[in-house]
């Protein structure tokens, strides 16, 4: 189930694309400000950003930059710019500056909703969506599927959601409300006390193939991180 970002100031046009975007099963955080779309981003992980240009705080391009500038996961994470401004100068500039399409206002949903999944498609099967391995984890993101030295995880969809946030965090603090809204939705009707219960079943799946490891500390009033 695919975790975006989408970074858009109009009420009327965020609520139509949050709609859209949930009713073909994907989880969407919505930011107003360009701000708090940076502290998303530096929060948890995302499959993609919907991004506006003309923003309150700040143009949404500089974003877009910055997030190619990173020597992070987010350098290849796919950008669909959204813009008022559809003239060829303002389509070739987003392009130039890392978008990977360009949807000018006004829009149809379901064109979003395609152009979306088109770029979701091509990035699950770039080299940079490969296996890759950290602190003996092996993260195959196209598949779905952990594995802890080299024995493949049997893990339900919310315990590969939580394990592949903290794997994406390396080593930082996660909060619970940051790992439910991620791995659950901002809309979920769920609590801290969900997130608790599946760390817990987590714990025993990793223990039952790392017996001598502890590899998910708990941050008392904090939250939880993945141990190096």
């Amino acid at each position: 189930m695919p975790h975006l970002l989408l970074v858009e100031d109009d009420p009327a046009i965020a609520k139509t694309v949050v709609f859209a975007l949930e009713r073909e099963g994907y989880t969407v955080r919505h930011c107003m400000l360009l701000g708090d779309a940076q502290q998303q981003l530096a929060a948890q992980h995302f499959d993609a950003v919907v991004l506006d240009v003309g923003l309150p705080d700040g143009n949404g391009l500089d974003l877009c930059r910055s997030l190619r500038a990173s020597t992070g996961p987010q350098a290849s994470m796919p950008i669909l710019i959204l813009s008022a401004r559809g003239e060829e100068f303002d389509r070739v500039l987003g392009l130039e500056l890392g978008a990977d399409d360009y949807l000018p206002k006004p829009f149809s949903p379901r064109e979003l909703v395609a152009r979306l999944r088109a770029l979701l498609r091509r990035s699950a099967t770039s080299p940079a969506a490969a296996a890759k391995s950290m602190n003996g984890f092996t993260i195959d993101s196209a598949g779905q599927r952990i594995s802890l030295r080299g024995q493949a995880l049997e893990l339900t969809r919310r315990e590969y959601g939580l394990l592949a946030q903290l794997l994406q965090a390396k080593g930082r603090i996660l909060s619970r409300d940051s790992l439910l809204q991620a791995v659950w939705g901002i809309d979920a009707d769920s609590t801290d006390r969900t997130v608790d219960t599946h760390i817990k079943t987590l714990r025993a799946k990793l223990r039952a193939v790392d017996a001598d490891a502890e590899h998910i500390s708990t941050h008392r009033g904090m939250g939880y991180s993945l141990n190096a």
